[in-house]
């Protein structure tokens, strides 16, 4: 029976911490496996990140094209269609989250008018499509848009 007391790592698992500097006959000793001389025998040694030896780094080496927009809003994205799988009466981000249909809390939510919906439904989201905020009402619902987002 395995209990903390009789608990092993496999076979193999753990290893010795390898002793440089410690004398010729460890096979680490002298220069302490650094090899002869260099830059990187030295101590206090570090690489800038991407560097290449003088060589022109990759990231300067490519074409650079276009824009990011660092501004740029991300939703989470529900589809009527998924609401309707739900089987819920009412939504908003908690309960999507509970239910994991969306992943991340910190993105807002925007309802899209993909599917069909046959049921009442009262859905609280950031952004709604013109046709998901049809559906919802065609079918009884109501559409409330969060933190005064314009549509």
């Amino acid at each position: 029976m395995i209990s903390l007391a009789n608990l092993k790592p496999a076979k193999g698992s753990v290893k010795n911490r390898k002793r440089v500097g410690r004398g010729p006959g460890s096979g680490y000793g002298k220069t302490a496996g650094r090899g002869m001389n260099g830059q990187k025998s030295r101590s206090g040694y570090s690489r800038k990140r991407g560097f290449e030896g003088g060589q022109m780094p990759l990231v300067r080496r490519i074409p650079k094209r276009g824009f990011t927009n660092i501004f740029k809003t991300y939703y989470n994205v529900v589809n009527v269609g998924d609401i309707d799988k739900s089987g819920l009466d009412e939504l908003n981000i908690d309960i999507l989250l509970e239910k994991r249909i969306i992943r991340n809390k910190r993105l807002k939510l925007k309802i899209l008018g993909d599917g069909e919906l046959s049921r009442k439904v009262k859905v609280s989201a950031h952004k709604f499509s013109k046709t998901a905020i049809e559906k919802i009402e065609k079918s009884g619902g109501e559409a409330i848009i969060l933190q005064g987002e314009k549509n």
